[in-house]
């Protein structure tokens, strides 16, 4: 018994994929194939019909001509010729068959007292004169008759007509018989050839699909080529889009695309947490682990001097994987959730947060009145760390200011201090992770990813972040967003206003350095 699998039909595997193309293309053609022979068939088959009915009716109406003939001579009594009274029956007959001439496939026989006298001189497939059977069938008619008879040639449709002469006590038989399959011979000839000329239209049509078949299944194979050449250290192949923006497969070339870019991205920002977190914590892994090595538990001041530099050492690392898994979950769709907020009110608000941040000269600048719709918790978040940013980058009491306002269809969120500012070569760097600037300014024991994580909130808000410095004369980091316009509080959700509806009060300071005009963001880092 052989261990060939099975499948649920019966069949063996290896059969079953004997038997079925795996090819789409083969598939479509198949298709193509069987759609194109059942039309043929369907049309050759009505065609045939049609004809075969045509000339049918032809039968039919000649039969009837014939007769109508038949019975106009006997019914004058006259020969037509001579114009003398026939004499007998025989006559009749024999005028009758000789007047009338035979068409193609047509035959007329004259029958006197059930035997065969007379028929016409055109060549017929069989002789019907000599049909034994067919003479008892019509050779003695009382009236006309009708009707089919199944020949040596083939089927024989015929008409049978009684003629009598006053005076001649004999019985005739006039006799109009026509070989319809001879007759319908032409039906079947155009039938052939229309099978003939199908049987090359199915080729040309093989080809065709073949071709067609190809160029459709194109994107296809590309998009088969494209997941094949993908592995897990390249995700940079794409599908190349062909064809118009409204086509089905153009759309799926694009929708593929995108599900890559999506998987890039996610694999990209899982690379990149694992190689910021395993490169920054190895520091802190190798601190720890060198003062434990040479601790002395013998020396209580040497165990509580390591215990407290463990400590803040876990702090840090604990502190560094919190930013991390945040910057992670920035590229999130749910990262932020905008709702209408009063970025007046936010804006003071987050100016009293800030005040705590160190000893500096705070000042609000102007502030925008309005209701957009923002995340306010990441809007916050975003700002208090550019505020640590600055605290860390100035010494006690120099001035720090924190404003809002709109400009256009933005909002313009931005910290603007008096520090020593950033260096030209540190502000093509602005925003990198783990970045450190080579400022004077005194150094944060943070991880440098602040700047980085708010990066990642105004890429979530649809904005972006604008970094305006000169060394020596401070910086101005300014958050800029959509400013899309909150509905009405007594409205429903889905009204919302016509413009911005804001307006900005410049009256408690001047614009800060740069926060004038937006321009695209540069790139950089934690000074």
């Amino acid at each position: 018994m052989s261990d060939e699998p099975r499948t649920t039909t019966g069949w063996p595997d290896r059969i079953r994929r004997r038997l079925v193309p795996r090819s789409a293309r083969t598939r479509i053609i198949g298709w193509v194939l069987l759609l194109v022979l059942l039309a043929l068939a369907l049309v050759t088959l009505v065609t045939w019909r049609l004809l075969i009915r045509e000339t049918d009716q032809r039968m039919d109406v000649a039969l009837a001509a014939e007769v109508t003939e038949f019975s106009q001579i006997v019914a004058s009594g006259n020969d037509p010729e001579t114009g003398e009274p026939f004499g007998t029956v025989g006559d009749v007959l024999q005028t009758v068959i000789t007047y009338n001439l035979a068409r193609p496939n047509e035959k007329f026989l004259g029958y006197v007292d059930g035997r065969y006298r007379f028929q016409s001189r055109i060549e017929a497939p069989v002789l019907l004169s000599e049909d034994a059977a067919f003479t008892e069938l019509v050779g003695s008619v009382a009236e006309p008759t009708a009707g089919r008879y199944d020949s040596g040639a083939g089927e024989v449709r015929y008409l049978a007509v009684p003629v009598t002469l006053e005076g001649d006590p004999a019985r005739g038989v006039a006799v109009v018989a026509y070989f319809a399959d001879q007759e319908r011979q032409a039906a079947d000839d155009t039938a052939q050839l229309m099978l003939g000329v199908g049987a090359l239209t199915v080729l040309l049509a093989a080809a065709g699909a073949w071709v067609v078949a190809g160029r459709v299944l194109a994107p296809v194979r590309a998009v088969a080529t494209t997941a094949q050449g993908i592995t897990e250290t390249d995700l940079s192949g794409r599908i190349p889009v062909e064809g118009r923006p409204a086509d089905e497969l153009a759309e799926l070339a694009v929708a593929v695309n995108a599900m890559l870019d999506r998987v890039e991205g996610g694999v990209a920002a899982q690379r990149r947490f694992l190689d910021d977190a395993g490169h920054e914590l190895r520091t802190p892994i190798t601190i720890v682990r060198g003062h434990l090595e040479v601790l002395d538990p013998a020396d209580p001041d040497d165990v509580r001097q390591t215990v407290a530099l463990v400590d803040d050492e876990l702090d840090r690392m604990n502190r560094m994987v919190s930013e991390l898994l945040l910057l992670a979950r920035a590229e999130q769709p749910e990262f932020v959730r905008v709702q209408p907020a009063d970025v007046a009110e936010l804006t003071t608000e987050v100016f009293g947060k800030v005040q705590r941040l160190g000893d500096r000269e705070w000042q609000l600048g102007a502030v925008a009145r309005t209701d957009l719709l923002l995340d306010p918790q990441r809007l916050t978040q975003a700002v208090v760390a550019l505020a640590d940013n600055a605290v860390q980058h100035t010494e006690p009491g120099d001035r720090i200011v924190l404003g809002s306002r709109l400009s256009g269809d933005q909002l313009l969120v931005w910290v603007d201090d008096t520090g020593p500012g950033v260096p030209l070569a540190d502000q093509q760097r602005v925003f990198e992770r783990f970045a450190r600037g080579s400022s004077g300014a005194r150094r944060s024991d943070g991880a440098g990813l602040g700047l980085s994580i708010v990066q990642a909130i105004a890429a979530a808000h649809g904005g972006f972040v604008e970094l305006h410095s000169r060394p020596g004369e401070g910086a101005t980091f300014t958050l800029v967003l959509p400013a899309r316009p909150a509905p009405p509080r007594d409205a429903g959700p889905a009204d919302l206003p016509a413009g911005t509806g804001g307006t900005v009060d410049d009256s408690l300071a001047t614009p800060p350095l740069g926060a004038g005009v937006p321009s695209a963001p540069t790139e950089g880092g934690p000074r």
